[in-house]
């Protein structure tokens, strides 16, 4: 009879629900548009500091650059997300499952650098001078400068991603990012350029933004949810707490990024309001409105970028933004 008790006694116990497993992180494969650098460091500041693994995520982050098409391994199925937002509408206009899910940028941080003393001190000043400017500058915004101010195509100098010319040509006016060309310029030649936001001029175009699949996000809401409420988490420790770790991380992944160069970034993006600005003060960093969009939008259309009649509706979502997230960190 004991032997009997005993036995039944253990085949309840194995038939006993136990405590539950630990469930396996969601994996993520994450895509930059260029190589680690402060401008990044909110996505670098959550995995170290383990706000990404905290929502059950194990975020991989894979550096971009000249020779890296992070948008072909996403339609490849082999990244998740990545900075590809700034072609939304275009995904849109051909009918690509593709959309914008954040926007961590409320300010386009390209700039226009022009020799100081030269009358270099507007954008309407630098009409008729020798403007060097990248391929895919010539098809965005430069565009849009060339409409507002009466731009040219004669203006236009090759831009190799070099600042010898500049530093050489005393006349020659380049394109660059507000957190980094500008002082590797002082740095390197001693000048301190003149620097012209491309926002400040009137551009409408969010940075910085966060793209995935229509797959994703209808299939696995809640992973898209978490990534981005993590990056949120990520962008206010980052600017408001210590960003250290985020700092160590962009040195690890990018050997040649200096820590004078980070810090200049770092300081830049919160003075200029890059990521906490505009509507981000009010719905929380990574915030997205229709009526942006929309005016955006239209503005491209006026000067030829984009056709009309596209449904930019199919260009974003702002189901995983506007919700606050993070915000009380600023304190």
């Amino acid at each position: 009879m004991r032997l009997i008790i005993f036995a039944l006694g253990m085949l309840l116990a194995l038939a006993a629900p136990g405590p539950a497993r630990a469930q396996a992180p969601e994996r993520i494969t994450f895509g930059l548009d260029w190589v680690a650098q402060a401008e990044y460091g909110g996505y670098y500041q959550a995995v170290a500091t383990g706000l990404y693994a905290r929502r059950g995520l194990q975020v991989t982050i894979r550096q971009g650059g000249p020779q890296v098409n992070h948008m072909q391994l996403m339609i490849a199925g082999q990244i998740d997300f990545n900075l590809a937002g700034g072609r939304a509408i275009e995904f849109a206009a051909e009918g690509l499952p593709y959309l914008a899910v954040a926007a961590m940028f409320q300010k386009e941080p390209a700039v226009l650098i022009a020799h100081p003393n030269m009358g270099n001190d507007s954008f309407e000043a630098l009409v008729g001078k020798p403007i060097a400017i990248g391929a895919d500058t010539r098809a965005g915004w430069w565009r849009f400068l060339a409409a507002r101010f009466g731009y040219t195509e004669n203006q236009i100098r090759p831009y190799t991603f070099n600042m010898a010319p500049f530093i050489i040509n005393r006349n020659l006016i380049q394109q660059g990012y507000v957190s980094s060309e500008p002082y590797l310029i002082q740095k390197e030649s001693g000048i301190v350029p003149r620097v012209l936001m491309i926002s400040d001029a009137g551009y409408l175009g969010y940075a910085n933004i966060l793209t995935t699949s229509r797959r994703l996000v209808d299939q696995k809401p809640d992973v898209v949810q978490r990534f981005i409420d993590a990056s949120i988490d990520g962008w206010y420790s980052y600017l408001y707490g210590d960003p250290t770790p985020a700092f160590r991380m962009i040195r690890e992944a990018n050997p040649e990024m200096t820590q004078d160069l980070i810090d200049y970034g770092y300081k830049v993006m919160k003075e200029r309001g890059i990521v906490d600005s505009g509507d981000a003060l009010t719905l929380g960093i990574g915030a997205m409105t229709e009526a942006r969009w929309k005016a955006f939008y239209e503005s491209q259309v006026a000067i030829g970028i984009h056709k009309p009649g596209i449904d930019i509706s199919r260009a974003y979502t702002t189901q995983f933004v506007n919700k606050r997230v993070g915000i009380e960190l600023k304190k």
